[in-house]
């Protein structure tokens, strides 16, 4: 299993690796400091590099997706992985989530 991770390189995060309940902490932590910082209207969510994810993943998104819209952001995500997918439609919350194209 690769190690997780949260980049940001211009008005892209990035998420990669194993998303769990042992990743998600530092991964919320990391990630809202990187987006303290974000300059630009738009926010993207890339998952394409998540590898796996549990419900964690899905409370990733919407922690970031919150932070960058407390900011004046507009939020997309593209990448989603099936899993991650398959969870939000179980908890009804692909409607809600900006997908775009991966």
């Amino acid at each position: 299993m690769s190690e997780a991770q949260v980049n940001l390189q211009g008005n892209c995060l990035s998420l990669s690796g194993v998303l769990d309940y042992t990743s998600g902490p530092q991964l919320r932590e990391q990630g809202g400091r990187l987006l303290r910082g974000l300059a630009g209207e738009q926010l993207q969510i890339d998952c394409q590099a998540v590898s796996k994810s549990s419900s964690v993943g899905l409370a990733l998104l919407l922690a970031f997706m919150r932070d960058a819209q407390a900011q004046g952001k507009t939020v997309r995500i593209v990448g989603l992985p099936e899993d991650m997918r398959q969870i939000a439609e179980v908890c009804a919350l692909d409607e809600c989530l900006p997908l775009g194209d991966s």
